[in-house]
């Protein structure tokens, strides 16, 4: 059953999260979205700093006397932010107010269920000890935000993370909390071929780059059918080629952009390399040069099996268990909260916000129907207190 401290939270979670989907901002533009989480916090006393332009990272440290020689428990606790470059195609009355932008991922929701978390726990700084940390991340949808928190050495005490993700393929009251591989690596590739010019009508005298470079996407694909268990889940994908400047010229250049999914370190590491030696070889085959380069948006999202117990342990006294997912399938879609994960122990739950009854809370994300059950976030918002308290107090010492 939800808590009574909770549920006194219902309206203002209702308020913001309203008041965030209407005024959605894109990755690494979320000035007032910053600028109103931080009113909120000063508004319950916690004192709080900026991350980057847009993080912003807060902290509660609990007054409850530790026991003498008890290591001092922190605990982090985070909320993506950031909105999608994408129309608002819904007709509620907290519809976008900002043209081209919406909040069609659910982080409206997470932000909100963050701040209602963080006014509650400092209601409770008396019955704990060690340390909150709050961040509300910028720029996920990019894979952009987490690792600013990282580099500032923000995770470097932290024993634990949590954070919580909405889910439209989950109902209402219940939350997954999966073991293992949740999500994918994503990383981002850019193939540059260098040929050589020359008349159609004398290929020889030329390197034709668009050539080389269909090759080179055909054989990208034997990453996955001859270089990949069946048993390991692998994408390679080439989502953009471009090259030539007329239609009676042999290409000289090539580009072609693309994206490799992986969910353990040592088969992302192993396609990375495999995309490198097929390109730059391809292109040597035909006298050309291949260029690579990669950009590392996010680490494979792998939970922590321990922290998934204690989590459940914890949501077992709020929800009944058959309420708990353990064998959620895995997602080809990346979440940058993996960068915490691979820095210290923590979890990432996914919460059902499908009520059956609003057909936009069936909606896939990145969709501009995409809707939640606003009901949900207390469920969100009193595991991610009730494991707070939890932790910090030593109950799974």
């Amino acid at each position: 059953m939800i808590k009574d401290y909770i549920e006194k939270e219902r309206d203002y979670i209702r308020e913001k999260r309203r008041y965030f989907h209407m005024h959605p901002e894109t990755s690494l533009h979320e000035f007032n979205t910053a600028r109103v989480i931080e009113e909120e916090l000063s508004s319950f006393g916690i004192p709080h700093e900026r991350v980057g332009e847009t993080g912003i990272y807060a902290v509660i440290d609990g007054k409850k006397a530790a026991e003498k020689d008890e290591k001092k428990r922190i605990i982090a606790l985070r909320a993506d932010i950031d909105a999608l470059p994408m129309d608002d195609l819904k007709t509620c009355e907290y519809h976008s107010q900002n043209k081209g932008v919406c909040h069609a991922c659910g982080h409206d929701g997470h932000t909100a269920t963050l701040l209602a978390a963080a006014k509650v726990l400092k209601e409770k700084e008396n019955e704990f000890s060690g340390r909150v940390k709050l961040f509300f991340q910028q720029a996920e949808e990019i894979g952009a935000g987490a690792r600013l928190f990282v580099k500032a050495g923000l995770l470097d005490d932290v024993q634990r993370v949590y954070g919580a993700h909405v889910c439209p393929k989950l109902k209402a009251g219940t939350i997954s909390l999966t073991k293992g591989p949740m999500n994918a690596s994503c990383d981002y590739f850019k193939i540059t071929i260098k040929g050589k010019g020359a008349h159609v009508s004398t290929p020889e005298l030329g390197k034709d780059a668009l050539y080389i470079a269909s090759q080179t996407v055909n054989a990208l694909q034997s990453i996955v059918s001859r270089g990949t268990s069946p048993l390991d889940t692998v994408v390679v994908g080439v989502g953009r080629l471009e090259a030539g400047t007329a239609y009676n010229i042999v290409a000289e250049d090539a580009v072609m952009e693309g994206t490799t999914r992986t969910f353990t370190p040592e088969i992302r590491e192993k396609t990375n390399r495999r995309v490198i030696e097929i390109a730059e070889n391809t292109a040597a085959m035909y006298g050309a040069e291949a260029l690579v380069e990669f950009k590392d948006f996010a680490a494979p999202l792998i939970n922590d099996g321990g922290a998934v117990d204690e989590v459940t342990k914890v949501t077992e006294r709020i929800i009944p268990s058959e309420c708990i997912i353990h064998d959620q399938q895995k997602a080809l879609g990346a979440d940058d909260f993996a960068d915490y994960l691979a820095v210290t122990k923590g979890m990432y739950a996914f919460l059902g916000t499908n009520n059956g009854v609003n057909p936009d809370t069936a909606v896939a994300q990145h969709n501009g129907h995409f809707d939640i059950d606003e009901e949900s976030l207390l469920l969100s918002c009193n595991v991610y207190v009730d494991y707070a308290l939890s932790y910090l107090n030593g109950e799974f010492d």
